[in-house]
């Protein structure tokens, strides 16, 4: 193995793009089904393991075939991809008694999808990296409804000549690919944009509830900020489910705590005192101890309903982003451009 920068992972041998991918899947939960689904749609053979085989029923009726155990996902495939929910998880599934790295032969490559944490990622790839085994952190963002669409963003990190030689495989789960450098950079770019993400989904709760404080329809309120400076890509969906009182994102409380966990620890390490991030954690705590930690993640909205006594609720909004386009909902057509 040779040696590396800080914060990097040994190079191992570069490893041949594979025409035809066979892919070991572990995690098949809200966001991993939808992720099997694409890779099935696109060709791609794929084999899946999850603790609960029925978590797995819509990828195993979508064509997948089912493992009884990580290190079974793992055998003779080309990539395993972990999508579990929390680093302790992914150290189990990974380097654990019977894990993936026990069954992966050498030559091919670990890709986790997880929000993992940096020392954990970076523990498992050196491991990997001893046994000849490449390894990618690919966390993605956009959301269970944009995962069911394609359209995530992956972010990327690891050695180059690994990532180019799977760009062709994480096409195939999301429309933007973006390589941020060496293994941990990316996970620390996803517990950014999902530091941003929570900031906004409280801001958005606020935002709503001075409008409807105000006597303005929630239905117009939508409309406005949607096409006002004080847009988010969180207003457009997860407001959206507010509004329609289900909250069912598919993401839950506790990890939100999670990721703001990594946020913590993360700008604690750097030395940045960030100061809406610990807010924004206390409330989701709050949330958790009054609603429960499976609780939807949106319902840290609730807190601010339950504390005015108004519910934040409009008529023509889905229950679940999974219904169709939300670009069609309550929203008006962009202005004509007259000057053209």
């Amino acid at each position: 193995m040779s040696a590396t920068a800080e914060g990097e992972v040994g190079e191992t041998e570069p490893v041949a793009a594979t025409p035809q991918w066979r892919v070991g899947f572990v995690g098949t939960g809200q966001l991993g089904s939808k992720i099997v689904g694409r890779l099935l749609g696109a060709g791609v053979d794929v084999v899946v393991h999850d603790s609960s085989e029925e978590a797995a029923a819509s990828s195993l009726a979508a064509g997948a075939r089912w493992a009884g155990s990580p290190a079974a996902a793992a055998e003779g495939v080309d990539v395993a991809i972990t999508c579990l929910p929390r680093p302790d998880v992914v150290e189990t599934v990974v380097g654990g008694p019977g894990g993936l790295l026990g069954s992966l032969r050498s030559g091919a490559c670990w890709v986790d999808v997880t929000t993992n944490d940096v020392n954990v990622l970076r523990s498992l790839g050196s491991r990997a990296s001893e046994l000849g085994i490449a390894t990618l952190e690919a966390p993605v963002t956009g959301g269970v409804h944009k995962a069911a669409l394609g359209e995530l963003t992956v972010l990327v990190g690891g050695e180059q000549r690994v990532f180019e030689a799977h760009r062709s495989l994480l096409e195939k789960i999301g429309s933007r690919v973006i390589y941020l450098g060496a293994l941990g950079q990316a996970s620390k770019m996803k517990v950014v944009t999902n530091m941003l993400a929570f900031i906004h989904l409280v801001a958005a709760g606020e935002a709503l509830m001075l409008a409807a404080s105000s006597g303005i329809d929630l239905g117009d309120a939508f409309d406005a900020i949607r096409f006002s400076s004080g847009n988010s890509f969180v207003h457009e969906t997860e407001s959206q489910i507010i509004l329609s009182g289900s909250y069912d994102i598919g993401f839950t409380v506790d990890l939100a705590l999670k990721d703001l966990r990594l946020v913590r620890e993360l700008a604690t390490g750097l030395g940045v005192p960030v100061q809406l991030a610990p807010l924004v954690e206390r409330l989701f705590q709050e949330a958790k101890d009054r609603y429960g930690g499976e609780a939807w993640s949106p319902r840290v909205v609730q807190l601010l309903e339950d504390e005015v006594g108004m519910s934040l609720r409009a008529e023509g909004f889905p229950a679940s982003l999974l219904e169709g386009d939300v670009t069609t909902m309550r929203v008006p057509p962009p202005p004509v451009d007259l000057e053209r």
